[in-house]
């Protein structure tokens, strides 16, 4: 188990563009979010087993394995309360289909950034299973 902060979220934002990765991080950090990155698909379930995130933030498109398939394979090993998050560039009708076939607890376009994206995290997190925000 990690060791967080109180009142700390911990969120693992898994994407293989490491620019995105960065940004992430330097967005949510300085706001009460502990954040771990990981730039692949492959090994996300022992991530999430090991690091016991609230919420996942999960880019769908990946070479080998896609988000929405990560997501059911992450999820057995997740604690209860995990929340999975798809994050992509892509068109939100197609971002929205995949969320809900995949189980996911949401979804976000890339163009949220900053407060906006603080704010949507911090909804999906306070609510249950939430198709979109």
């Amino acid at each position: 188990m990690v060791d967080a902060a109180p009142n700390k979220v911990r969120v693992l934002v898994v994407d293989d563009d490491p620019d995105q990765l960065d940004l992430v991080r330097r967005t949510l950090s300085p706001h009460g979010f502990e954040v771990q990155t990981h730039n692949s698909a492959l090994g996300v379930s022992n991530l999430v087993r090991s690091g016991e995130p609230d919420l996942v933030l999960l880019d769908v498109n990946f070479p080998a394995l896609k988000g929405d398939q990560v997501v059911s394979l992450a999820r057995r090993y997740a604690p209860q309360g995990t929340k999975f998050v798809l994050y992509s560039a892509s068109d939100e009708a197609r971002l929205r289909s995949l969320a809900l076939a995949a189980g996911a607890d949401g979804y976000l376009s890339k163009s949220v950034q900053g407060a906006d994206l603080i704010r949507k995290l911090t909804a999906i997190r306070n609510q249950g299973r939430t198709k979109a925000v």
